[in-house]
C-alpha cells in the first residue's frame, strides 16, 4: 500500500495492541515512530515470529525508533469499559507518552477510536504491511508477556508462564476449578473445555 504524498510528509506513528483475547492480565498497546524510509528485514507481525525473535528485536526497535511508548489498561478497567474500548484506550495512552508528537496514525485492524486532532488510517493485517505497526505489535506483545510471566509465580495453577493469560484448556479448567484471581477479567465468559455440541 503506497502512502499519499501528504501523509508521507507527516510524522507517522504505528499502533497495535496485544492481549485482547486473554482471560487474565491487562491489554497492552504500543506506538512506534521510525525514521522515514526505515527498513529492517526481520521485522514482521509479532504473531509470525518466535518468542526468541521477538525478544531479540525489541532492543533493536527501542534503539532505532525515533520514539516509542508502551501502555496498558488493567483487567479492572477492561471490566468497566469493555475490551474494545480498553484496546483503543491503551493505544491512546501509548500515543500520549511518545516523546515526539505524532502527526498521523496508522493502526492495525479495521476500527479505532479517533485520537484527538489527529487523522488515522486503519489497516487490516497492518502488522504484516507496515514496519511501525509490526514494531508496535512486537513491543506490545513482549511487554505483555513479560508482565504475565512476572505475576505467574503468584498463581501457578493457571499456567501463565505458558499461556500468558490466553484461554487454553488448562487455563479454563483452572478457572472452573479454582475460580478467578484479581488479575482475571471478570466480564469474560469462561467455557468448559469439555463441553461439546452435538
Amino acid at each position: 500500500m503506497l502512502l499519499s504524498t501528504f501523509q508521507d510528509l507527516l510524522v507517522e506513528a504505528g499502533c497495535d495492541e496485544a492481549g485482547r483475547g486473554c482471560l487474565a492480565g491487562p491489554v497492552f498497546a504500543a506506538a512506534v515512530i521510525f525514521p522515514k524510509n526505515y527498513h529492517h528485514e526481520l521485522l514482521n507481525d509479532s504473531k509470525k515470529l518466535s518468542e526468541k525473535k521477538r525478544m531479540a528485536l525489541r532492543p533493536i526497535i527501542e534503539k532505532e525508533a525515533l520514539a516509542y511508548a508502551v501502555a496498558s489498561v488493567s483487567a479492572e478497567e477492561i471490566d468497566k469499559i469493555n475490551i474494545h474500548n480498553a484496546s483503543y484506550l491503551a493505544m491512546h495512552r501509548a500515543l500520549d507518552q511518545l516523546e515526539i508528537k505524532a502527526e498521523y496514525i496508522i493502526v492495525d485492524g479495521n476500527r479505532f477510536i479517533p485520537y484527538p486532532d489527529l487523522a488515522h488510517t486503519c489497516i487490516i493485517k497492518g502488522d504484516g504491511k507496515y514496519l511501525s505497526i509490526a514494531a508496535a505489535s512486537i513491543l506490545a506483545k513482549t511487554y505483555r508477556d513479560e508482565y504475565m510471566m512476572n505475576i505467574a509465580a503468584e498463581y501457578p495453577t493457571y499456567d501463565w508462564l505458558q499461556n500468558k493469560g490466553y484461554p487454553t484448556v488448562k487455563h479454563r479448567n483452572a478457572v472452573l476449578e479454582h475460580g478467578l484471581t484479581p488479575h482475571h477479567r471478570k466480564t469474560f465468559r469462561i467455557t468448559d473445555p469439555q463441553l461439546k455440541l452435538f
